[in-house]
């Protein structure tokens, strides 16, 4: 290759920077040409709208695919949850690389845990995913929290809580990570109480099909465990006809590094697995209703594996009532 820069096409905020600036130091090593960074706003970044209003499905992500599409950049950087699970004619995923924790963290006043926040706790997030599994949760232990739908970045949302207008906020341990920012959470969230979002966690690097000389080069920063765990999830949530702000929750994982998640270690260093478990959720906002179901299939080694594991407890989910607590099913 030459040593012409790529262009790599990124969302403006400051954890969409951030983490396709991790990117474009890793594609750097791989193609030995320097990488530079084209911002590009999205629909999702300037709506004030809530995302179960604006559809949630692809709001942050049809801009980058747009001008991929056009040839203005040459690759792009996604957070993998915000990606409809349809892949557009024209465009490859070239690269899943190794995903972040996919917990959800609270970041709360007085650095308090989950348990320990006061009767009526105000709680904000702006995923149905996170309020219902926090609500249900709340309903079956005893807790009283109120949960507010809220916008905007983590400065944003980490605000309300130093201002005292929230108790709480719920956001994603992968993007504090990434942010530096670790070091604020006071609670991590077991993936027993709130299953992550399908591909939470995870980053999804994209570019157009007609590259195959970029396409070989940055499969070598893709990772083959988070690939078929994320398409076992994106196969679940596509298999519900459910879009990326619908309340469904879904973690592939292999039982050893599941049993680690719930212990606090993200890695499960050392173990032998042998197995993955897919686990899903459905939920009602308000908590009142959930369908949480899982399945395990050998440790899945082809895409077609991993998609008929997801189609296949999709449908056990819906069998049990999950398209009902969907509302508007989102294509």
């Amino acid at each position: 290759m030459s040593e012409q820069a790529l262009r790599l096409g990124t969302r403006r905020s400051k954890l969409a920077m951030a983490q396709s600036g991790q990117v474009a130091d890793a594609v750097t090593r791989v193609t030995g040409r320097p990488v530079e960074l084209v911002e590009i706003t999205t629909y999702g970044d300037i709506s004030r709208e809530h995302l179960a209003q604006i559809g949630g499905t692809g709001v942050f992500v049809a801009a980058l695919r747009e001008a991929l599409l056009r040839g203005e950049v040459d690759f792009a950087v996604h957070s993998l949850k915000d990606l409809p699970t349809a892949q557009p004619e024209g465009l490859v995923l070239a690269a899943v690389p190794v995903r972040e924790d996919p917990r959800d963290v609270i970041v709360a006043r007085e650095g308090l845990k989950f348990a320990d926040l006061p009767r009526g706790a105000r709680i904000g997030t702006g995923s149905p995913r996170r309020m219902a599994q926090l609500n249900a949760y709340a309903r079956t232990h005893d807790l009283s929290i109120e949960t507010v739908p809220i916008r905007g970045n983590v400065d944003t949302r980490i605000g309300y809580v130093r201002s005292g207008e929230l108790d709480a906020v719920v956001l994603a341990a992968a993007g504090l990570n990434r942010l530096g920012r670790l070091d604020e959470v006071t609670d991590f969230l077991s993936v027993d109480t709130v299953l992550p979002a399908p591909g939470q966690g995870a980053l999804a690097i994209e570019c157009a099909a007609r590259n195959a000389e970029l396409i070989a080069a940055l499969a070598e920063l893709d990772d083959p465990f988070t690939r078929v765990a994320v398409t076992a999830e994106r196969s679940l949530l596509a298999a519900l006809e459910a879009g990326c702000s619908a309340p469904v929750g879904a973690l592939a994982d292999l039982h050893p590094l599941s049993a680690s998640l719930e212990r606090g270690d993200s890695r499960g260093a050392g173990q032998t697995v042998k197995e993955m478990r897919l686990r899903g959720v459905v939920g009602r906002a308000d908590g009142s209703a959930l369908v949480q179901m899982s399945t395990t299939g050998p440790v899945l080694e082809s895409h077609d594996q991993a998609m008929a594991l997801g189609s296949e407890l999709a449908a056990e989910m819906l069998a049990k009532g999950a398209a009902g607590l969907m509302g508007e099913r989102a294509h």
